[in-house]
């Protein structure tokens, strides 16, 4: 689930940094892409320290 949040919200705030930088088309899809990227791969960081430290 912090997976799928993170990529969602990776997305949206790449997009609003390249909107607000005046990109193009082309320049929105590349932000939101690379930070959902980055953003689900923390998630899956956290997540994996979450489940090794409950155990």
């Amino acid at each position: 689930m912090i997976i799928i949040v993170g990529a969602i919200l990776g997305a949206t705030i790449g997009a609003m940094i390249a909107k607000r930088r005046k990109g193009k088309l082309a320049d929105v899809l590349q932000y939101a892409f690379v930070y959902a990227l980055v953003f689900t791969l923390a998630g899956l960081f956290l997540t994996l320290i979450i489940h090794r430290a409950s155990i």
